[in-house]
């Protein structure tokens, strides 16, 4: 099997030797075995290509992914390319099913990638449904807001609410539909309930504006869920107690973004937020300095980093430094850590909410700089990331 440059591919650091010679049986070269070794060896330092037969190669990327590929040419031998996804979400089998259709469109005369932008264009023309008109609202209203923020609205519409509702026309969704979905999470999350309604009730107030809804059914909900509880997040104040749990966190033998995090949220007294979409391009290891945009303010926050912090970040930087993401997800390394990840490993080591949160050591970072350590309270504000009324204390 060879890449564009018809070279033999060098062997990967997990000792890939690159893909099998195609049978004399059948034009096709690549295998699922193939794939599969594909999948697992260590991403290229630059894109590779494979080929398999009648112009259908995959692409191997830095960032791990695996994309199809289709290169044809049309009209009058100009060469293009269309993308048929990625594996393993289409297999083998699919892709050249892709091929093959559109070879069949090509010797019609017809450009595959035309006729795809061609259907597109008729389906957004004809997109009143409550995802497309979600993802338009997402991508117009949410583009001005920090990546945390949006990413965390894009994955309730994707999670609670398009699996759903997500294929029906939006003037066809009735109150009790809306209703029936949030009430998925009220005994589980209620507050993410609560988020789910007022989120279906903006993108249903741009469908009015664009004028693909008549009314806002989320306002007939007022009072339909019970009122989120809130309260203080959880914290350790007892430097004892402390202790213990910070002992049990860094023992804690889950994947390395997992337990670096854990070692490093008491450290930082940053927002869990904050901590999980680190970009390596702010963290200044040789400077011991961590440079970030603080998510509720938008303000240039600067995190001092200890001996310990800039440890666990030079032991984690080789596993995860092909990633923007100093925490990349476990399915994608386009997108940090999930939310949940390090809350999960709290309860998996049996420390129960209602003593330890992510968000609850910027209160014990608090409690205990100021009752036990004695550090000025200014100081302890600015390094949470608050203003500080005091001219003289922002200066």
């Amino acid at each position: 099997m060879l890449d564009e440059s018809n070279t033999k591919p060098k062997a990967s650091r997990r000792s890939f030797e690159g893909p099998p010679k195609a049978s004399r049986r059948s034009s096709n070269a690549l295998t699922s075995v193939f794939l599969k070794a594909l999948k697992k060896a260590d991403p290229p330092d630059n894109t590779k290509r494979y080929f398999d037969s009648l112009g259908l190669f995959i692409e191997a990327r830095s960032n791990g992914g695996l994309y199809w590929r289709f290169k044809y040419y049309f009209p009058k031998g100009k060469e293009r390319r269309i993308s048929f996804g990625v594996y393993p979400e289409v297999s083998l089998k699919e892709a050249r099913e892709s091929r093959d259709e559109a070879r069949a469109l090509i010797r019609r005369g017809v450009d595959p990638q035309a006729q795809r932008q061609a259907v597109m264009a008729s389906e957004a023309a004809t997109g009143d449904t409550f995802e497309v008109i979600a993802r338009e609202w997402h991508s117009k209203f949410m583009a001005d807001k920090s990546e945390s923020h949006r990413l965390r609205n894009l994955r309730l519409l994707e999670r609670d609410l398009f699996p759903h509702i997500g294929s029906m026309p939006i003037a066809e969704i009735t109150p009790p539909m809306l209703l029936a979905v949030a009430r998925r999470k009220e005994d589980t999350a209620l507050e993410t309930a609560h988020r789910g309604i007022r989120i279906a009730g903006q993108v249903f107030r741009y469908a009015i504006a664009t004028d693909r809804a008549e009314r806002d059914i989320s306002q007939d909900l007022k009072g339909a869920l019970p009122p989120a509880r809130k309260g203080h997040f959880a914290a350790v104040i007892d430097p004892d107690e402390l202790g213990r749990i910070v002992r049990l966190m860094r023992s804690y033998p889950g994947t390395p973004q997992v337990t670096a995090a854990l070692k490093l949220q008491p450290l930082l007294a940053c927002r869990p937020g904050e901590l999980r979409t680190m970009l390596w391009d702010d963290v200044d290891l040789n400077g011991a300095q961590w440079r970030f945009i603080l998510t509720k303010t938008e303000q240039r926050h600067t995190v001092p980093l200890a001996t310990q912090a800039v440890e666990v970040l030079r032991t984690l930087h080789p596993i995860t430094r092909k990633s923007k993401y100093v925490f990349p997800g476990a399915r994608s390394t386009t997108r940090p850590m999930s939310d949940n990840a390090v809350l999960c490993a709290l309860r998996s080591m049996e420390i129960p909410k209602e003593k330890v949160t992510g968000h609850g050591f910027r209160a014990t970072f608090r409690t205990l700089l100021d009752e036990v350590l004695e550090v000025r309270p200014d100081f302890i504000e600015h390094q949470l990331g608050h203003a500080v009324r005091d001219p003289n204390g922002r200066a």
